[in-house]
């Protein structure tokens, strides 16, 4: 057992993080266990742009592994967790294999969902245009898979001593055009974890509020974007979404801390002030890797690096010059 396991104080509930930014793509991805529930959280992967580039050969490993970890772990899952519609969130059910950025299609998405209980951000309220559209596509074609499928924000579910109790729709970081996201606990007897998906720090008060009222022994949070910072998200921003995770980590023993803030090569540095803070309390700030007794492994972050050291093979590098919609057709050849 890694040792941040052996420091996280559960005995009842089983944690495991299955795919995030520390392990080599995006997604927030949690396995969740009970004596009475298995719960899949946010199963989505992606990669995504950066710098112009395309993502990298070993990043399209990464996500190839995430992948069939996802759909693995899945067959595991009574129930289907979906904070909200980024496709590093949810596995989209297209017609068609999307290899460029999800690799998902309705079959891969059919493993993870079928025959599950899911339980899903509402796609009605709370929900910006492009979400509501993605979510209803989803849920229209999975329909017929599941085994229900249940709106989730605000509500409690419970089954044995398992209660799940999901926040109402808070902020995806700041107040944006970026939508609405749901806050997970999960609590077994007296032992209570949360999952707090794309809260960016967090920096809504909303958020963190529901942090303080839960009490966790483990949050599993979304840190800020730090490779936005100054451009698209202000340095302001950024210094209250730190403000607020040492806040959350004054109260919660350990934090496991990734998602967005792992997207920047220097975030170790920019987070060291907050782990400082965690352990000055008789706290922990760990990532999903290090939580897993596994080396961090930036892809995005170094992708440009990547590219430089391991130049990519002939037929990858023709592949990344094909017309979009040509690549769009074809995984590519790693």
């Amino acid at each position: 057992m890694p040792e941040s396991y052996a420091d996280s104080g559960l005995r009842k509930i089983g944690l495991t993080p299955v795919s995030f930014e520390s392990l080599g793509v995006r997604s927030m991805c949690t396995l969740i266990e009970t004596a009475d529930l298995n719960i899949l959280v946010d199963p989505g992967v992606s990669l995504g742009p950066r710098w112009g580039l395309l993502p990298h050969p070993e990043e399209y490993m990464a996500l190839k592994e995430a992948r069939e970890r996802v759909k693995d772990l899945a067959k595991k899952a009574d129930v289907v967790t979906i904070s909200h519609y980024h496709y590093d969130h949810y596995s989209p059910a297209w017609r068609e294999m999307e290899p460029v950025w999800t690799w998902s299609n309705r079959e891969v998405s059919q493993e993870i969902v079928g025959g599950k209980r899911v339980l899903a951000k509402d796609i009605r309220s709370n929900i910006n245009f492009s979400q509501r559209q993605r979510g209803w596509f989803f849920q229209d074609t999975i329909k017929g898979w599941v085994k229900s499928l249940e709106v989730a924000d605000g509500r409690i579910f419970e089954e044995g001593s398992t209660r799940l109790s999901f926040s109402h729709p808070v902020s995806h970081g700041e107040e944006s055009s970026l939508g609405y996201v749901l806050m997970l606990s999960v609590e077994c007897d007296d032992e209570r974890i949360m999952h707090c998906s794309d809260i960016q720090g967090p920096v809504s008060q909303r958020a963190l509020r529901v942090i303080l009222d839960f009490k966790p022994k483990v949050a599993i949070i979304g840190g800020p974007p730090f490779y936005l910072s100054g451009f698209r998200v202000s340095e302001t921003v950024i210094d209250i979404a730190l403000r607020n995770a040492e806040k959350a980590a004054s109260v919660v023993p350990l934090i496991i801390y990734d998602h967005h803030a792992l997207r920047s090569e220097d975030c170790f540095q920019k987070l060291s002030g907050l782990k400082e803070f965690a352990e000055r309390h008789g706290h922990k700030i760990v990532t999903a890797a290090e939580f897993s007794g596994a080396p961090n492994k930036l892809l995005e972050a170094k992708r440009r690096e990547l590219y430089k050291e391991n130049p990519p093979s002939g037929p990858f590098q023709e592949w990344t010059r094909l017309r979009e919609d040509k690549r769009r057709q074809r995984i590519p050849p790693v």
